[in-house]
């Protein structure tokens, strides 16, 4: 609904009973503020000193035709409404009012009802006016920063549309394909490509307008115009438009030559992680790039993952890595205090408001804030959040001035956050501005190679902190632990070291210290269920109390765990957290955030 308070209005007129008239009554029916002038010079001034978004004016205004005053306001800027009021009218004045780009004209007399009609018509089209404006302007700072991205990242992008022209080009392929000395040059349609990427990339777009359809990622040798012999995946993908209709297609190519040698992004480590598989080779690489882009990012990944560790990486490989980086855990906030802790809250604002609080989000101004288990916050907080994406203000609680900062925001979850989206419990356009940029961490089953790595600098880091005399784990415990599906993860994992160290009383690592479940060979797979994340259960004798085995598969692949599960759990486990998240199939720390947030003690059973 149009806002009518907020609405200038001018009324030119050389009667003074016309004038004071219009204004009492647009003023009874809220509009305003009103400005009102007798004539020409007058309405000149106002136009220069404020913004109008309607001007009424009187056709005869001091004896003379208004056409003049209608072109003197259109060269002086004025681009909202104009609505002419005329006591007589010919053919010749209406097509010249009309071509002067006048919203309406209007006969005299001008009853109340009249006037307030073509004023309501005429501020509900300025009104859309300025939001076409704003989508405008919004999605040119969007195109720009798309192009900012494009430009950035250190794979070579091509897009095309339907007819095989060349949309865009970036940096890198113009180095691949034209050579150090192309900045000037940019290929108009595909076929101008040369060489094998040339070709493969020609060949993969005709594909994919004549089947409207996504070709495979699939390898490429090619001679660079600057770096020699290179190996690339390609993948190609159709562009659709908000109305399903094909517009064209995206080709990505991905450097992956290793030419024998040891590349920078084969590595052990990287910014606290200790992973040398292929998967996290991708992930580092991905947050080394992304890193140096000023943009929002989501960090997926199942419980465990090191999520928080991605937040620190993608904070270290930015501009801002000399100023704060913030970080929130949702999750475990309760809802009441998180608008607080987030915005910060002026003194008298709510009961206990003793003093002035400042948030988190202006104590990470100029620099980085984490938010961890972002699935979790309230739709109030959701739109919150989104009016802080959207403006880079925000009002603390109790305040009615907004606060301005300059805060990257990154965010993580382990939530399905599209199954969320589908059952109306998270925004979609909060989503896709978390979204711009996605990182997944794979769970550790998907990661195998780089368990050894990972096993053995828990182990010497266990080893030392607790002064223990271990020299090595033997080659059983070792083939067990990199088996092992570790459901929970890095932090199972992490823990399980920790324990095997505690009870290792030898000088080597064996098979006893470590916990049953990895150790003893009846652990089997259970058929994998949509969404699963936790897919391996071990295979206990019937307890004379527990879960039915329906029910534990139906905890360990369900997305969420209610407050009834935990209940129930707890119950099973006589109060024992630890043996309760293993009932419920999750890790004991997300069990402690769950019932610190659904406010449930460990003897509620």
């Amino acid at each position: 609904m149009v806002n009518v308070n907020k609405m200038p209005i001018l009324i030119i007129d050389d009667d003074e009973g016309i004038r004071i008239t219009f204004e009492r009554f647009l003023v009874r029916e809220g509009y305003g503020p009103i400005v009102t002038v007798s004539n020409v010079a007058g309405a000149l001034a106002a136009v220069r000193e404020h913004v109008f978004d309607l001007v009424i004016f009187d056709f005869t205004l001091e004896g003379e035709r208004g056409i003049t005053l209608l072109k003197q306001l259109r060269d002086a800027g004025v681009d909202c409404p104009v609505v002419v009021i005329t006591g007589f009218l010919d053919v010749d004045s209406a097509s010249e009012i009309v071509r002067m780009g006048a919203f309406d004209y209007v006969p005299k007399p001008v009853n109340k009802q009249t006037l307030l009609r073509f004023t309501a018509q005429a501020l509900r089209h300025r009104s859309l006016q300025n939001e076409k404006k704003r989508l405008v302007s919004e999605n040119e700072q969007y195109r720009r920063y798309l192009e900012a991205v494009f430009r950035s990242v250190q794979d070579a992008i091509i897009t095309v549309d339907a007819d095989m022209n060349i949309i865009q080009f970036n940096k890198k392929a113009r180095e691949w394909m034209l050579g150090p000395d192309s900045e000037s040059q940019r290929p108009r349609m595909i076929d101008d490509l040369q060489g094998e990427l040339g070709d493969a990339c020609r060949e993969d777009a005709l594909q994919v307008v004549h089947n409207r359809s996504e070709v495979n990622e699939h390898r490429i040798e090619f001679q660079s115009m600057n770096e020699g012999k290179r190996v690339v995946s390609l993948n190609a993908a159709p562009i659709h438009d908000d109305s399903k209709a094909f517009k064209g297609v995206v080709l990505v190519a991905h450097d992956i030559t290793t030419n024998g040698v040891k590349r920078n992004r084969d590595r052990d480590g990287f910014h606290g992680y200790t992973d040398s598989s292929p998967a996290m080779q991708e992930v580092y690489s991905l947050i080394e790039n992304v890193g140096k882009v000023d943009t929002t990012v989501l960090i997926t990944g199942e419980s465990g993952t090191g999520k928080e560790l991605a937040a620190e990486a993608l904070h270290a490989e930015s501009p801002r890595r000399d100023m704060p980086l913030i970080k929130v855990d949702c999750a475990s906030i309760p809802e009441e205090l998180l608008e607080s802790e987030l915005f910060g809250h002026k003194k008298g604002a709510f009961t206990g408001a003793d003093r002035d609080r400042t948030g988190r989000i202006l104590k990470a101004d100029g620099g980085t804030l984490f938010l961890d288990e972002i699935g979790d916050i309230s739709p109030r907080m959701q739109l919150r959040l989104l009016r802080f994406l959207q403006e880079q203000t925000f009002y603390p609680v109790g305040q009615d001035k907004p606060v301005q900062v300059d805060v990257r925001l990154i965010t993580a979850t382990n939530a399905d956050l599209k199954d969320k989206l589908k059952k109306g419990l998270f925004r979609e356009d909060l989503y896709y501005r978390l979204r711009v940029v996605e990182v997944n961490l794979p769970p550790l089953r998907a990661r195998r190679e780089g368990l050894p790595v990972l096993i053995n600098h828990f182990f010497t880091r266990f080893r030392e902190k607790l002064g223990r005399d271990i020299s090595a784990i033997s080659d059983q415990a070792m083939a067990a632990l990199t088996q092992y599906s570790w459901p929970g993860n890095v932090r199972e994992l992490e823990h399980t070291i920790e324990r095997a160290c505690v009870l290792c009383t030898g000088s080597t690592l064996s098979l006893e210290c470590l916990p049953d479940e990895i150790t003893r060979p009846n652990i089997q797979r259970l058929p994998q269920a949509a969404g699963e994340q936790n897919n391996f259960v071990e295979q206990r004798p019937p307890a004379k109390e527990s879960f039915p085995t329906s029910r534990r598969v139906e905890l360990r692949t369900s997305p969420s765990v209610t407050r009834d599960d935990i209940v129930d759990a707890l119950r099973l486990a006589g109060g024992n957290k630890v043996k309760a998240a293993h009932l419920l199939g999750i890790h004991r720390s997300t069990l402690y955030r769950k019932m610190s947030r659904l406010r449930i003690a460990a003897d509620a059973t």
